[in-house]
């Protein structure tokens, strides 16, 4: 399949979901620039210890990230064309947010120095320009993940939840001008939150996961004082959650402990079924069309990337159907493109990794 060297070590993929821009995707790159060698600052890279590779902490303040958002387009003979390269602090996570068709696509960044960044697509232009950057926390602490609250029900604008490295969460609602505040901000985990993720089908509810080994619920309408759930089930930390856009009460949750499960939110504390993806799971994407609503893309970290079936009938089952290996290092970026399926009746998936600084292009 096609690939691309991505030059610094690659994140996060996300294909554009709007339908104007489905052969649009990004790619995150996070480079740490080493300190001098007699620097007391040692790199971390101790993943068997349950700590993620690119060591995403406030604990290494002396240390600068520098990070790309490459702006990608695949060609009609399914090859990878770079259009646009913007240069930023290292990106942890980016997102579409899912607009009405009449608005023009909007992707927010993620950075590590505390930042969201919003760029609006331009399509005659082909290229991104940012229009907003929006300071979550002070230079030292990183924005770990970040998520719309419109993939359900789309409008021309959305919400966005952010997790930081210090342990906090905060909500993002647009003001009366149209630009994104920070409205809600709130100590969620002890331990990094790698992740935080909405209910798509009930906009007052975030789900977060942490290195504290814990998943919690909150609801936004409320105080921040305690989650309305936790579950603290887990033999490594949370990772990734994502809410299931086609299915009510579904998420999928993926932890450092090598398993996926998925969990109806009314009942958070007991999984449905636990599936084994080999490595921990750093990004979990439900399939975006209805069609394949069991199919979920998998980034597995050291077992490189695969597609699951989570077979919802009365009991929910758990099969890996499709791996892709051809990475060689962390597997950590993954997405499955909006665009219609190819004769074959497979989705195009973008995938990246880590250390080897790659991108790939494949079918699942």
């Amino acid at each position: 399949m096609v690939a691309l060297d991505t030059v610094w070590p690659a994140d996060s993929i996300e294909f554009c979901p709007h339908e104007s821009a489905s052969e649009i995707f990004v790619c995150g790159t996070y480079r740490l620039e080493q300190p001098p060698a007699d620097s007391d600052a040692q790199v971390q890279t101790a993943l068997d210890d349950g700590e993620v590779d690119f060591e995403p902490t406030i604990r290494k303040q002396s240390q600068v990230r520098r990070g790309k958002c490459l702006v990608l387009q695949v060609t009609e003979d399914r090859e990878i064309s770079q259009i646009q390269e913007i240069s930023l602090p290292a990106v942890l996570d980016q997102k579409w947010c899912h607009t009405s068709q009449t608005a023009s696509p909007v992707l927010g960044i993620a950075d590590s120095e505390g930042n969201i960044t919003l760029h609006e697509w331009h399509k005659e232009e082909r290229q991104l320009k940012s229009f907003q950057s929006v300071s979550c926390a002070p230079s030292n602490v990183l924005c770990l993940s970040l998520d719309w609250s419109t993939r359900r029900y789309p409008t021309n604008y959305g919400s966005l939840v952010v997790s930081l490295s210090s342990g906090s969460l905060c909500v993002l609602n647009p003001d009366s001008t149209g630009n994104l505040a920070v409205v809600n901000q709130w100590h969620a985990h002890d331990y990094e939150p790698w992740i935080a993720a909405w209910n798509y089908w009930d906009t007052s509810i975030v789900y977060s996961g942490g290195d504290d080994l814990t998943m919690k619920g909150w609801d936004v309408r409320q105080n921040f004082d305690q989650p309305i759930f936790t579950n603290k089930r887990f033999n490594a930390g949370v990772t990734t959650i994502q809410s299931h856009p086609h299915i009510e009460y579904l998420i999928a949750v993926g932890s450092y402990d090598n398993n996926v499960c998925i969990f109806d939110t009314r009942k958070p504390l007991v999984p449905l079924v636990q599936g084994d993806v080999g490595g921990g799971a750093w990004r979990v994407k439900w399939h975006p069309s209805p069609s394949r609503k069991e199919d979920l893309l998998v980034a597995s970290m050291h077992d490189g990337f695969k597609v699951a079936k989570a077979h919802h009938r009365e009991d929910v089952t758990w099969e890996i159907v499709k791996r892709f290996d051809d990475h060689k290092s962390l597997a950590y970026g993954a997405d499955w493109s909006f665009a219609p399926p190819g004769a074959d009746g497979e989705t195009l998936i973008a995938s990246c990794s880590f250390y080897d600084h790659t991108l790939h292009l494949w079918n699942g």
